[in-house]
């Protein structure tokens, strides 16, 4: 018996040391990036958004892959007016006639954000775009004069991160939004950040499911994501960044939600509510 109170007594001594695990953010929440794969997706994301209290979703193309995102993400839009943002795709962001286009298109549209615009990606397609392209500068000025966001998916090395200063630099005005937090790491988006007040990050696409992660699928908040998103609250959103068709089977979507409120969860509260949901209504106009 003796032996035996001994170890309840060490078991107790753990469970007591053991830090408590964070309860999972219960709030309102905006996906800021996602996407759609065909034209029928939209029906099941927005039924997971119900399950999971998600406001918003902002729907964007991917980049020129997929020729018929404006249709997919104009005819979501009209069939759920209060759930879905509806991006204005921009396949090629270096063509001379690009500008002239996209501010015809935004006269029309009213869109509230610009994007994903591939400028740089590695590995699934070549892609490498030098941001502080004169073509690409005009859309920021675009951008800027009818002060809509552009969401860029630029994957970033130091050389990478010195152009895109550049152009961050160049075009004040204009706001754009790192997707991706541009693979990281952490330290080379803290200096960005810090010296770029136009540069916004999401978070999409940083799940369980690929790499670099924020988490497992149960385990921990990276610390260095953890504190650099705690320093600079105001700067990032949270999206999931759906886009294969296999993510839109309903227990696909949820086990991602539940992964995202985890995460957010290991914030401070105040943070947590600025990333899922204060810092994506103020960018889109939502408030």
């Amino acid at each position: 018996m003796k032996g035996s109170s001994s170890l309840l007594a060490a078991l107790l001594v753990l469970l007591a040391a053991a830090p408590a695990r964070a309860a999972d953010y219960a709030g309102p929440m905006i996906d800021a990036h996602s996407h759609v794969p065909n034209a029928t997706a939209i029906d099941a994301y927005v039924a997971a958004m119900k399950r999971h209290n998600v406001a918003r979703v902002v729907l964007l193309g991917v980049g020129g892959v997929q020729k018929e995102d404006a249709a997919w993400i104009g005819a979501a839009a009209r069939k759920h007016p209060d759930r879905v943002i509806a991006a204005l795709p921009l396949p090629d962001p270096t063509h001379d006639g690009a500008a002239a286009r996209l501010e015809a298109e935004l006269g029309t549209s009213h869109a509230r954000v610009i994007g994903e615009v591939h400028l740089r990606q590695v590995g699934r397609r070549t892609i490498d775009r030098d941001p502080a392209d004169p073509a690409f500068g005009k859309i920021l000025e675009v951008a800027a004069r009818r002060a809509v966001p552009v969401v860029i998916h630029y994957e970033l090395t130091d050389a990478a991160a010195a152009a895109l200063e550049k152009a961050l630099a160049a075009h004040r005005k204009a706001t754009l939004v790192l997707a991706h937090a541009g693979e990281g790491p952490p330290a080379r988006v803290e200096g960005l950040l810090a010296r770029n007040p136009n540069l916004l990050v999401d978070l999409s696409g940083m799940h369980f499911q690929r790499k670099p992660a924020l988490a497992s699928e149960t385990g921990p908040l990276d610390p260095t994501w953890k504190t650099l998103i705690e320093k600079l609250p105001d700067r990032f959103l949270m999206g999931v960044d759906v886009w294969a068709p296999r993510l839109f089977e309903p227990a696909a979507l949820d086990r991602l939600f539940r992964w995202t409120r985890r995460v957010l969860g290991e914030l401070r509260p105040e943070v947590a509510e600025r990333v899922a949901y204060k810092n994506a209504a103020a960018l889109f106009r939502l408030e």
